[in-house]
């Protein structure tokens, strides 16, 4: 957290802010709040926090609300006070970020309320900013959702583009097996369902397949497990919205991957406001 701040910080100071500079005087001290303007599930306090440390060790920084709470508008998330100029240099920066994570924290939330009591557990990707990794995904999980792979290393998924090199779905995740971590395969149809399963992955990833064909996958795949007695868990992914999510959890899935949580999110409605200066 504190090397993204740092390199954040570099980018939007650069030699420093020529506003402030021109207008508050080096002694000034102020007094600011930071509001939510509409409702939402919070993520990002702590590193608005980090975001004016690493500025200035004298401003002081109350949170009055946690990460992964619920927040409605005008509710007062945070209370700072200390030298002014070090708070107005830092008001963008740390709303961009408590926005943005608070934007995939609320966007998290509804999905996950739709699909309660379905069974499936909601998903992020690997579709997430640049360098920002860890904090969007942190985010996810403030909304009440679980992460995937935080990474190419993490975890083997065996995709359409690596089954060019080897076409083989058998040997493929024989050769994943070598690895030691679980492995899942991504199919496009029912025909490659049966392919994948013969191959017993740790998991079958469901790609853009409608509600009512990922019925029949769930059917094969329990047929399947009757047979050999070797469960393979079941995620579907693409094309998921707010609109469908219930449907495809209703479909028998255990997983439910969305790459909009991080790709996409609204930013929720938060402002920074100075109350006092002196």
């Amino acid at each position: 957290m504190e090397d993204i701040v740092k390199r954040a910080l570099k980018e939007d100071l650069g030699k420093g802010d020529i506003t402030t500079k021109c207008l508050v005087p080096s002694g000034m001290r102020a007094k600011a709040v930071i509001v939510s303007k509409e409702d939402g599930l919070l993520a990002g306090v702590g590193i608005a926090k980090q975001v004016f440390s690493s500025l200035n060790k004298k401003i002081s920084f109350v949170a009055h609300k946690k990460d992964g709470q619920k927040i409605k508008k005008g509710d007062v998330i945070a209370s700072l006070s200390g030298p002014a100029s070090p708070i107005l240099s830092g008001e963008r920066l740390a709303l961009n970020f408590i926005q943005r994570l608070s934007g995939i924290a609320t966007l998290t939330g509804k999905f996950v309320k739709l699909c309660a009591g379905t069974g499936a557990t909601i998903l992020d990707t690997r579709k997430t900013t640049p360098n920002l990794r860890a904090l969007e995904k942190f985010a996810v999980k403030m909304g009440g959702g679980t992460n995937h792979r935080m990474g190419l290393y993490d975890a083997v998924l065996i995709k359409d583009n690596h089954l060019v090199a080897e076409p083989d779905i058998k040997k493929a995740v024989s050769k994943a097996r070598r690895t030691g971590k679980a492995v899942e395969v991504e199919v496009k149809t029912l025909p490659e369902l049966k392919k994948a399963l013969s191959a017993m992955p740790d998991r079958i990833l469901l790609d853009n397949m409608s509600a009512s064909r990922i019925k029949k996958a769930v059917k094969m795949t329990k047929s399947h497990f009757k047979k050999t007695g070797k469960k393979v868990l079941l995620e579907a992914s693409g094309g998921v919205n707010l609109k469908n999510i219930k449907k495809i959890a209703n479909a028998g899935v255990d997983f439910i991957s969305v790459g909009a949580l991080t790709h996409s999110p609204k930013a929720l409605d938060i402002s920074l406001e100075i109350t006092k200066c002196r």
